[in-house]
């Protein structure tokens, strides 16, 4: 029995840090309030702790009521009722008769039945929708690409991370029958299924327009079509998409609203590539203006998305341009350079969370390996 007990606890408590149980639960407290009451602003300066006190539990109770389902909403409301009751002890005075009175416990333990079932119908919802959830991830991550494209004297090394379950960044290669490389990145609007969604348009869009034409221009051009007729505001990305020669390294590219990709040299020099425009969708037509780069052997590419540099640390500092700089200075193979890149943004953010997806993608030249690099 106590071994069967020991291995029970082990596995209930698997993954529980018990030195940031303190900190992960004021953090989720926090983000719950804030969560279940954004639909109910604050008073006007509620006086003194007792004023405090009674507008956040008014705003929490109204947020969260109306975030149920009206049936779900009732049967909320009905267990408060039966808890306050349930908790009320009156006492009456006859002359020198004294009556007490106290609610008996079955409308308390009525109320804790009525708030479990409410978290048991809650709970199932959720475990639904994280299914369906874990169906649309497994989709949206057979559109990015996962294997490194095939071309000889190049190497690629690439990864992404989600904020949410399902992210909007993106990144893609594809090979063209003369031998040339379509390569493209981009960083849908927002968070979780609606970036998402924007992303799946975005990929499906860009697939048929290298089809048609490869030219990195008509290919944003189409793209920004497709987003903006998608319709809403919110249906935009960033894009940054070129075409490489592999025999040359001539590099033709367009960037819209992505940040610019990073240009190593082999000599360890670290420029930009872009000339901006705005993000596509947001528009009809867009200014889009390619610029072409060559990379030489030893030379590296750093694609990557905002969610990088804007990383924040425990105490809202950026991880910034420069650090990132630095990290693929520092040089090496593609998978090195990506590697770094990583390894410090991790020591940097330590055990903050995630608040934004992140992607990065490095190509490098590797011809003529004697090169120093």
């Amino acid at each position: 029995m106590f071994k069967r007990t020991k291995q029970f606890f082990r596995e209930y408590t698997n993954g529980v840090d018990v030195g940031r149980v303190h900190t992960v639960l004021g953090r989720d407290v926090t983000r719950a309030f804030d969560v279940l009451t954004r639909d109910h602003p604050k008073s006007d300066r509620p006086k003194g702790r007792i004023g405090r006190f009674w507008d956040h539990t008014k705003r929490l109770f109204l947020g969260l009521s109306y975030k149920l389902s009206p049936t779900r909403r009732i049967l909320f409301a009905v267990a408060m009722i039966l808890v306050v009751i349930g908790v009320q002890r009156q006492q009456f005075s006859a002359g020198s008769m004294g009556i007490d009175l106290q609610s008996p416990p079955l409308l308390l333990l009525l109320s804790i039945g009525l708030l479990v079932l409410l978290i048991i119908l809650e709970l199932a919802d959720r475990v639904l929708i994280r299914d369906e959830l874990e169906v649309a991830r497994q989709l949206q991550a057979e559109l990015i690409a996962d294997r490194s494209p095939e071309v000889d004297g190049w190497s690629f090394a690439f990864s992404y991370r989600t904020a949410n379950t399902i992210g909007g960044d993106y990144y893609e290669f594809i090979p063209l029958p003369d031998g040339r490389l379509f390569v493209a990145a981009g960083d849908a609007s927002g968070h979780g299924i609606a970036a998402g969604l924007v992303m799946a348009v975005a990929n499906a869009t860009l697939k048929l327009a290298v089809d048609q034409n490869p030219d990195p221009v008509s290919v944003a051009e189409m793209v920004n079509g497709a987003l903006n007729r998608t319709g809403g505001p919110r249906a935009f990305m960033t894009l940054f998409c070129g075409l490489l020669d592999p025999t040359t390294g001539d590099f033709r590219f367009v960037c819209a609203g992505h940040p610019f990709p990073l240009h190593r040299r082999a000599d360890g020099s670290v420029t930009e590539l872009g000339t901006g425009c705005l993000p596509l969708g947001l528009r009809p037509a867009v200014p889009l203006r390619a610029s072409s780069v060559t990379v030489k052997p030893g030379d590296a590419l750093v694609i990557y998305s905002d969610g990088i540099p804007e990383m924040l640390d425990g105490e809202d500092h950026a991880f910034g341009f420069d650090r990132l700089r630095e990290s693929v200075g520092t040089g090496g193979s593609a998978q090195q350079i990506h590697d770094n890149i990583l390894e410090s943004l991790d020591d940097f953010v330590g055990d903050a969370p995630i608040l934004d997806d992140r992607s990065l993608v490095v190509i490098r030249n590797d011809s003529q390996e004697g090169v120093q690099c």
